[in-house]
């Protein structure tokens, strides 16, 4: 008995346009888009070491979420979840809200970030700027649950950078971040680092760079920096992929209230915990230093990147190390810069402060 062939075809000729040129615009963007720098933290010349930080606050909006938006919107339309019409949500402290309301905007779909109340309005005003719309929740441990009802309700794709951030960003290169710095520290007195230091939101950034380092057989080391009130720290360290803390973090960007599936904790080599006022003078040294603002995420990578240097002076090392700047500082100039805002939260940075100064001129021990 002849079996009868069952053909399905749910291609349509107008979404299909839609799509390359979607994908079109979004390649277009990173084609237009100029690498971000590596600038140098002067050090006194005598240590022999050098201390680099890539500046991610150079990208189209601002942040080292760009990179990690662009490729979500590449996941998404590629795997035929983003449609033309529907909205896209998103679960955000902040700077990737920000990114990919860029993006959505650029391919002309709504877009709705869901994020907390805690959550800067220079933040909340940029992405509106960019067609988008705030969600605000009380809860940052909500924002998972609500961004999922409101997709259910709309008919519109959850991105959930916190799950797919690490699998939609090319490790292997295609000139993602880690690519870039080696690329780079070419012609620099140490061009292998041996440490990079990164800090953990979704953990996509830190996977990408240890991976990368991994592939292409480096011997540099990768060091995950941590804020108060974030659990990656404490699953990392008890290899507890359950890991949770009950408050959210105080540093914009990073450090979250559960495991996220994107952080890759047999990727890294070492964790450090940073104390939030420690993150928060760091920023203020780095402006002191280099005439640079940036959000407090950079000053937790910066203060456990300048530990490490303290680290390698005391050991007679010399080489270099590199961290990042995340986003620029204007965003949090009535919170991490505002002595007010600190006086209302109970943190005092000037101890650190005073520590990193006498550090960096040599009168001074670090950590």
């Amino acid at each position: 008995m002849a079996v009868e062939t069952l053909d399905v075809d749910r291609s349509d000729t107008e979404y299909r346009a839609w799509l390359k040129e979607a994908v079109r615009r979004v390649q277009a963007d990173a084609n237009r888009s100029a690498d971000t720098h590596l600038l140098r933290f002067p050090l006194p010349e005598e240590w022999g070491i050098d201390l680099y930080l890539k500046d991610e606050s150079t990208h189209p909006t601002g942040s080292l979420k760009h990179r990690l938006a662009r490729s979500l919107f590449l996941h998404g339309l590629c795997n035929g979840w983003i449609r033309p019409g529907k909205p896209v949500i998103e679960a955000s402290s902040g700077s990737t809200a920000v990114s990919e309301a860029y993006f959505a905007k650029l391919i002309g779909v709504p877009f709705i970030a869901v994020m907390a109340k805690t959550t800067s309005q220079a933040k909340i005003d940029l992405i509106e700027f960019h067609g988008g719309s705030c969600h605000l929740v009380g809860n940052p441990a909500e924002v998972y649950e609500v961004s999922a009802r409101l997709a259910e309700e709309t008919g519109g794709h959850y991105m959930d950078q916190f799950t797919y951030a690490e699998r939609a960003t090319d490790w292997r290169g295609n000139n993602n971040i880690a690519e870039s710095i080696f690329a780079q520290l070419r012609l620099e007195p140490h061009p292998e680092p041996a440490w990079i230091v990164a800090t953990a939101g979704t953990g996509g950034t830190s996977a990408t760079i240890a991976r990368y380092v991994h592939y292409t057989l480096q011997d540099t080391r990768i060091c995950v920096a941590d804020p108060e009130n974030s659990c990656f720290f404490e699953g990392w360290v008890n290899h507890d992929q359950s890991a949770t803390c009950e408050s959210g973090s105080r540093i914009e960007g990073i450090g979250r209230p559960r495991m996220e599936p994107s952080f890759v904790p047999g990727a890294i080599d070492r964790m450090m915990k940073v104390p939030d006022a420690a993150s928060i003078a760091a920023i203020r040294v780095l402006e002191h230093h280099l005439g640079k603002k940036a959000g407090a995420s950079t000053g937790t990578g910066l203060w456990s990147a300048l530990r490490i240097v303290a680290e390698m002076r005391a050991a007679g090392e010399h080489g270099s190390v590199v961290t990042l700047i995340c986003d620029p500082g204007d965003r949090y100039l009535d919170k991490y810069y505002s002595d007010a805002w600190l006086a209302g939260q109970g943190i005092d940075i000037e101890p650190y402060r005073q520590e990193m100064e006498r550090f960096l001129n040599g009168t001074g021990l670090l950590g």
